[in-house]
């Protein structure tokens, strides 16, 4: 663990990612399941996470970002990734190089498509989204004819090849929402009218983490999997993350940087918010809004110190908060646990959610870059038994074996491939020679 790590750390459970997957396909045993690594993969690292997905039987990869689905190739991702915020201009052409799928909504992304792959001389494979309701990015119904008709002729001219037609859902995770039935009617319609310009999609889509939990109809062909497989519920009102056999895989915790006594009366953070009603043990967590923490937290963020739930004290600085111990004891360099999997009694993202007033999506997207990424692994991975060089071949990724017990493990050098605890900067690029995940 390097000096960064021993301040504060996500720790990451691939095994916990794995198990997302399966319990998710589960859910949807007639659809493939594409994991969404958006965001740095919602913060746990995408490259990492795309591969335990993908050992795990996900057969797409999902990005917003160009870059994002260049980094996944990067990495050795050779299977199918679908990528879908462009703007005008966009990397068009690299994409086509790099075999992945990108998403039209209109007629301008469909003219620059098409340009790009007869330039290059490669047919681009195109997947066409419908605003069937959410009113964010997709074609709009009456837009829509017009564009499935040119993108037939594309595909017949040969400069490209439409692989899927999806949109997505605005209240899917607010059950019995009347949006749910009209938008599931609308993409019903799409369908209608992009079979009719004689397109046939590999693909057709719509249902996120919510939608493939409660709602089958809308499984289609492919589920897009985001926040679920990373363990965290998509809304309290559908249920917490066990209520459907998930696993949280990460765990922020922080190493206390000052513990004292302090006398009653004595204010706390900025703007004394916080006073002491008597005298008791103040303790300093080295984490702060620079890191991720949500400042709107600030007197109701819970954390888990010396074996109890805790409350931010006062507010939340850029580096550091507060907790009030009650005079229990504590030592500097014992460890907080601001969220985890619940096993130790910890609070889970959700706690922080409901303390900041946001989503749980929010909580573990934001954690920042000064926090390392401490991936462990609880499992061997499913597959084949590895070849001489310490990895296996998952589908269309080199991944190198993780060993149980995680935590403590010795380094090794790149040889020795001892992966089960790597640290990775934001990028998730590894920052020591431990191995790579």
């Amino acid at each position: 663990m390097n000096e960064t790590a021993k301040r504060a750390r996500a720790v990451i459970d691939l095994a916990a990612v794995r198990s997302n997957v399966r319990t998710l396909r589960g859910r949807a045993p007639g659809a493939e399941l594409m994991a969404v690594v958006k965001s740095d993969g919602y913060g746990h690292g995408a490259v990492p996470c795309a591969r335990a997905a993908r050992q795990a039987g996900a057969a797409w990869l999902g990005t917003a970002l160009p870059e994002e689905a260049f980094a996944l190739r990067a990495a050795g991702d050779a299977g199918r990734v679908l990528c879908w915020l462009w703007t005008p201009g966009g990397p068009w052409a690299r994409a086509i190089e790099q075999d992945i799928d990108v998403t039209v909504s209109g007629m301008w992304a469909l003219r620059e498509v098409t340009e790009a792959a007869r330039a290059s001389g490669r047919t681009a494979r195109v997947q066409l989204k419908t605003d069937s309701g959410l009113g964010r990015n997709g074609c709009q119904p009456a837009d829509w004819p017009e564009l499935t008709a040119a993108a037939a002729k594309a595909e017949a001219d040969g400069a490209v090849r439409i692989t899927g037609v999806w949109s997505h859902f605005a209240c899917a995770d607010e059950p019995g929402h009347p949006s749910i039935a009209l938008q599931l009617a609308a993409f019903q319609d799409a369908l209608a009218v992009a079979e009719a310009a004689g397109l046939r999609p590999e693909v057709r889509h719509l249902a996120n983490t919510p939608a493939l939990l409660t709602l089958p109809e809308s499984h289609y062909d492919l589920v897009r999997a985001g926040i679920g497989i990373y363990g965290v519920s998509p809304s309290p009102d559908l249920g917490t993350p066990q209520d459907f056999g998930l696993r949280p895989a990460m765990t922020l915790e922080a190493s206390l940087a000052s513990v004292k006594r302090a006398p009653g009366g004595h204010g706390v953070s900025y703007g004394h918010h916080y006073t002491t009603p008597g005298e008791t043990t103040l303790a300093l967590v080295p984490l702060g809004y620079a890191d991720g923490i949500p400042r709107h937290a600030s007197g109701t963020g819970p954390v888990l110190v010396a074996g109890k739930w805790r409350t931010v004290a006062g507010r939340v600085a850029m580096d550091q908060f507060v907790v009030d111990l009650d005079g229990d004891g504590a030592e500097p360099g014992d460890t907080a646990v601001l969220f985890g999997p619940g096993d130790r009694g910890e609070p889970i993202a959700e706690d922080w959610a409901l303390a900041a007033g946001t989503i749980g999506y929010e909580i573990v997207t934001r954690i920042g870059s000064r926090v390392p990424r401490l991936y462990v692994d609880t499992e061997a991975p499913d597959g084949p038994a590895p070849d001489a060089g310490g990895t296996q071949r998952t589908g269309d990724v080199n991944v190198p074996v993780a060993k149980a017990p995680v935590r403590n493990t010795p380094d090794m050098d790149a040889a020795g491939m001892d992966t089960c605890a790597v640290e990775t900067d934001a990028e998730g690029d590894p920052t020591r020679t431990g191995g790579a995940v």
